[in-house]
């Protein structure tokens, strides 16, 4: 769906039944935003993907049967949805098992709830996204990794891109949003698009989260960038 249609159709997934209906109601009064099911685990909640193909689903880890990290594997491996995993970071084993399972992002259960509906609206319309709490900790396993000395191991791959792509892979990798790198660029926000666009589809990247975690690991990014 494009950013102009209407309705973004969102799953809820969530083992408390309060907690779960909580985030569904508070979802269901915007006007562009349907609640259109609720899941116990993630059994139900792929279930329910393969029934409805929803436009995201709001996903939490720890849930019985089968937890957010597989279920959001499996989900976004079968192309049924967008997936944004709900945390508590009592371990970060959760949020990098997450990004390799494919998540679109990550929301704190504390999130203020209007930044919840505006990032939930953001992930729903295909913009990855990172609370700035699983930014830092992104960016505390990285450059913790490369301080070892050991070689940056995507280095070889940014020779598929020009200086300008670097340039916008480099911001991305600082959290930039398009309208920011356009302004820091001097250039247009299509211009930054095609950019984004060229950048992640020439590295294989799904989506600005792996964006992010590429810019650390090929060295574009350091401590106190």
């Amino acid at each position: 769906m494009t950013e102009q249609a209407a309705t973004l159709r969102i799953v809820v997934a969530d083992d408390q039944r309060l907690v779960r209906g909580g985030f569904a109601l508070m979802l269901s009064v915007e006007d562009d935003i349907e609640v259109v099911g609720e899941a116990p685990d993630g059994v139900c909640a792929i279930e329910l993907c393969r029934e409805l193909a929803p436009d995201l689903v709001l996903m939490d880890v720890e849930m019985p049967r089968m937890d957010g990290i597989e279920a959001t594997r499996r989900i976004v491996a079968d192309g049924l949805s967008r997936v944004v995993l709900l945390t508590t970071f009592d371990h970060d084993d959760y949020l990098f098992a997450g990004l390799d399972a494919g998540a679109s992002g990550f929301l704190l259960k504390n999130t203020d709830p209007d930044d919840l509906v505006g990032a939930i609206r953001a992930a729903g319309h295909g913009h990855a996204l990172l609370a700035p709490e699983v930014t830092r900790r992104v960016i505390e396993r990285m450059t913790s990794a490369t301080a070892t000395g050991r070689p940056y191991p995507q280095q070889n791959a940014l020779a598929n891109l020009t200086p300008r792509e670097r340039e916008v892979l480099t911001l991305l990798g600082r959290g930039r949003s398009n309208a920011e790198i356009a302004d820091h660029l001097v250039v247009g926000a299509a211009t930054v698009k095609t950019h984004v666009s060229s950048c992640l589809a020439k590295l294989h990247l799904r989506d600005r989260v792996q964006a992010v975690v590429f810019a650390y690991e090929a060295g574009l990014i350091h401590p106190g960038d």
